[in-house]
């Protein structure tokens, strides 16, 4: 082989490798510039911030969603005996244990004790010395009568201040002794209201407290007349009240429905329904509440906790995790939604990962100007 063919042969093996080596150069920082281009605007937090900010994700899941019908509510007490307990002697009161209004007590259960010891004129000692004296003029009138020495009416005056004496002495009787004596509930039920604090003085009949039967309460919904074909497909309720964020599922208070109503009531553009449900909930009657009306179940619908939607200006975004340490804002359309949770129609597809709880924070943490650049170095 010639020196000629040498020369050409090394040339074109020099030129394929400088070829080679250009266009990796070039794939190499495309590369590179998509990367930056597909991370630009991720939120970075770190996974130490992010569990003292309380940002808890959740893997978003097609399943089953009731239709809704949103309406305005209110809380009724249902019907049943109430008792008012009364002072049965003067004193101070003490309470025997904390008596909020809902707490539950049992017929004859002690709920006061009425104490007069700490009193200067000590009732309950002035009815002993009463009872006694009154005793000995009767026991002497019934000894004196049948010879006449007493008269018949005076003996009968005796007796009635004997008897009235010993009611008023056996009203405190040896629980006097023991620190007090004790106020009961005539009924079981609950605590509708409790007019006395501790330490207040009560002369005898005053009220004390109110014990009320009720275990029940309504949920009264007033529903647009435009829902009225769906009351046909009702199967159970959650409501809100105006001072809390808690949502209160009825189906976990043992609700039932009660009544729909056929028409609207005169004057009204509004179908009335009923509700009952056990009264566990710490909510009073006579509380107007929003009220999600819950309907036929539907399949494959895509869901995230009302805590994950931030709005802004109208248009509503949730934060997706893109990895342990990173998030996305992203756009969604949604549809209806139970106080709990809303129906996501667009925007999100099932096992990705969003911000369930913290969303507020993460919102936080893009507008911070603090916050480093994700550089994705691996």
């Amino acid at each position: 082989m010639d020196k000629k063919t040498l020369f050409t042969g090394a040339l074109c093996v020099l030129l394929t490798a400088a070829c080679h080596g250009g266009h990796s150069h070039d794939e190499a920082a495309a590369a590179h510039e998509d990367e930056a281009h597909a991370h630009a605007g991720e939120i970075v937090i770190s996974q130490e911030k992010a569990k003292a900010s309380g940002i808890a994700v959740e893997t978003v899941q097609a399943g089953t969603f009731s239709g809704v019908i949103p309406c305005g509510g209110k809380i009724l007490a249902a019907s049943g005996q109430e008792a008012t307990v009364v002072a049965t002697v003067p004193g101070v009161v003490r309470l025997t244990r904390g008596m909020a209004e809902g707490s539950a007590v049992a017929k004859g259960a002690t709920l006061f004790t009425v104490s007069s010891d700490k009193l200067q004129d000590d009732p309950a000692r002035q009815a002993a010395i009463a009872y006694h004296k009154a005793k000995d003029e009767y026991e002497r009138a019934a000894r004196l009568v049948k010879d006449r020495i007493v008269t018949r009416k005076d003996f009968n005056a005796l007796k009635s201040a004997y008897e009235s004496a010993k009611t008023a002495y056996e009203a405190y009787g040896p629980q006097a002794k023991a620190g007090g004596v004790a106020v009961k509930s005539p009924i079981g039920g609950y605590v509708k209201a409790c007019l006395v604090k501790e330490g207040d003085y009560v002369s005898v009949g005053q009220p004390m407290m109110t014990v009320t039967q009720t275990r029940n309460l309504y949920l009264k919904a007033n529903v647009p007349e435009r829902y009225y074909a769906q009351l046909g497909s009702l199967s159970s309720a959650k409501f809100k009240t105006a001072y809390g964020d808690r949502v209160y599922d009825l189906r976990q208070l043992d609700g039932r429905l009660v009544a729909a109503g056929k028409q609207t009531a005169d004057g009204s553009p509004y179908v009335p329904v009923t509700f009952q449900f056990s009264n566990r909930a710490d909510v009073a009657p006579g509380a107007f509440v929003e009220t999600y009306l819950l309907t036929a179940p539907r399949q494959g619908v895509v869901s995230v906790p009302v805590s994950a939607l931030t709005d802004e200006q109208g248009v509503n975004f949730v934060y997706v995790q893109t990895d342990p340490t990173c998030y996305e804002k992203r756009e969604v359309a949604i549809g209806q939604t139970d106080g709990e949770r809303v129906e996501i129609k667009s925007g999100l597809k099932a096992g990705e990962k969003i911000v369930a709880k913290g969303a507020m924070q993460v919102k936080l943490a893009s507008a911070s100007t603090a916050i480093p650049a994700h550089t994705h170095n691996h």
